[in-house]
């Protein structure tokens, strides 16, 4: 039990750090070159983020990109640290093991980047509400992906 919950407690550390990793290259991006903040955002009041003069849609659209550019960069990250200090690996070679972690955080974002821009788009949800719900769905289905088909445990 309490290799489990150590476990996990490991898991969540590195899913922090992952986290912030996404969340600085998504912030980055969402205030420079995809700018994807409106006016309302508690990121633009609270730390003077530039606005986006963007539509909704627009928003969505750029939310979406910003956020897979982040992906890429934290999961390369996360993968390193997950199979260092969290998971044992060895279920697979390192290529398929890669490309395996890879899919299912493809997998996870991809649902996650999906209802968060529709939640964007259709509600006018404030971006960094939908950051929020991006990363809670994403760790979730993380997490039982990798311990139980990906790597040992």
């Amino acid at each position: 039990m309490f290799k489990a919950i150590w476990q996990l407690a490991k898991y969540g550390v590195i899913g922090v750090l992952a986290t912030i990793v996404q969340t600085g290259v998504f912030y980055a991006l969402a205030c420079s070159c995809l700018g994807c903040l409106a006016a309302d955002d508690v990121a633009v009041r609270i730390f003077g983020f530039p606005v986006a003069e963007a539509s909704d849609a627009v928003r969505a659209w750029r939310f979406a990109l910003a956020t897979a550019i982040g992906f890429v960069v934290a999961n390369v990250f996360c993968w390193l640290m997950n199979r260092k200090f969290v998971f044992r690996p060895g279920k697979f070679g390192k290529l398929v093991e890669f490309a395996l972690f890879f899919s299912a955080a493809a997998f996870a974002t991809f649902l996650a980047i999906a209802l968060s821009s529709a939640l964007i788009g259709w509600l006018g949800l404030m971006t960094t509400l939908a950051v929020f719900v991006e990363v809670g769905v994403s760790f979730v289905v993380n997490f039982f992906i990798r311990k139980f088909f990906i790597f040992k445990g």
